[in-house]
């Protein structure tokens, strides 16, 4: 009797266009997102796999994953995603179903100080990983990218995916780069790619160096909260879990070659997020801190995230109310975990970004 697919079209959009039985790769798995991918599709499917594989350099945190060692359906793999020793290595270990790219150097100030790890990373490592599906057969290959891409916009409108790509800062020109080249195999070779472009996300397990988890951190120890410029750069928020199922049906419902916007339509500007968290704390706002802006600034971000919703029947669960104070308890609740992740080098680093900043206030 011939195997039973592995892959079939959708008839429609309500059906799964792949089999729920998949292995699936997920590179940045110990950290901020990919963590809560990895135990969203544990918890929402018996038989998928996962092999979570992260280098664990600064913002790579085992702890992310914990609890999950003693779960068959789940293998963690250390390496670099822009190793090609490490990827051959890998991928002639296991037969992939499909692999989710969350691996990437994210934080916009850090790239600003050097680019080169963000090069590396971003688009030599996407390049391995697509080399190696095309060698090894994987078929469908999800580039998780960001709204970063598109540059700034006015004070009216939202991206869409026909929206022109213009970053503005390195790092959002490296996820540039890694989307034409997901484009190029999915157009040269035939790989089953797909392009993800998510909002700001926020939730569990997010590295202190971001906006709100950083905020929390600063404000439960009564410590200045640093807000570029006016405060007024306005940002569209999404909890992380939500962003985790819109990763989830695009894996398995799209189309080959298509670009998704994720949008959790809560766009406002930092300042209310700020004031939101120190609200929910009972701090007062003589915290905040006006500190010099940063080079090249987006000014307001907004995603159309209508193509996602009505092909694909994906919408949000949580509102941003709700999803943020979910956030402050969990950091209350998890105290322990920040202050070790803000120990250590990332003290350097705050140090570095705005330690003369806030002397000048």
């Amino acid at each position: 009797m011939e195997a039973e697919p592995k892959f079939e079209l959708a008839s429609n959009r309500n059906e799964l266009r792949y089999w729920r039985r998949m292995k699936i790769l997920v590179t940045g798995a110990a950290g901020f997102i990919g963590s809560n991918f990895v135990r969203y599709e544990l918890g929402q499917y018996a038989d998928v796999s996962v092999a979570a594989l992260d280098s664990l350099t600064y913002a790579g945190n085992m702890e992310n994953l914990a609890g999950l060692d003693g779960d068959k359906r789940f293998e963690f793999i250390k390496a670099d995603i822009s190793s090609p020793i490490d990827m051959g290595r890998v991928f002639g270990a296991h037969e992939f179903d499909a692999i989710v790219n969350f691996a990437a150097e994210t934080h916009v100030d850090r790239s600003l100080m050097d680019a080169s790890i963000f090069i590396q990373t971003n688009m030599f490592g996407v390049q391995n990983l697509l080399d190696q599906c095309r060698k090894r057969g994987v078929r469908r290959f999800l580039q998780v990218s960001t709204d970063e891409v598109y540059g700034s916009l006015g004070a009216e409108g939202k991206f869409s995916e026909d929206s022109p790509i213009q970053p503005n800062n390195p790092y959002a020109a490296t996820k540039a780069a890694a989307d034409l080249l997901v484009r190029a195999a999915y157009k040269s070779h035939g790989i089953e790619a797909v392009i993800t472009r998510c909002a700001n996300n926020f939730g569990p397990y997010q590295f202190p160096e971001k906006l709100i988890p950083l905020m929390i951190a600063n404000a439960v120890e009564d410590k200045q909260l640093p807000v570029y410029g006016d405060g007024m750069h306005v940002r569209d928020w999404i909890y992380v879990e939500d962003h985790c199922s819109a990763v989830d049906v695009v894996l398995r419902k799209s189309e080959p070659g298509k670009i998704y916007n994720i949008g959790g339509n809560h766009d406002v500007p930092n300042i209310h997020v700020v004031k939101t968290i120190l609200k929910a704390l009972d701090k007062p706002e003589s915290l905040i801190r006006y500190v010099a802006d940063r080079p090249g600034h987006d000014r307001r971000y907004a995603m159309d995230s209508l193509k996602l919703r009505e092909e694909l029947g994906w919408d949000t669960k949580h509102t941003f109310d709700t999803a943020i104070a979910a956030t402050v308890r969990w950091y209350l609740d998890n105290r322990g975990w920040w202050e070790r992740v803000r120990s250590g080098e990332y003290v350097k680093y705050y140090e570095s970004l705005y330690g003369e900043r806030l002397k000048s206030q």
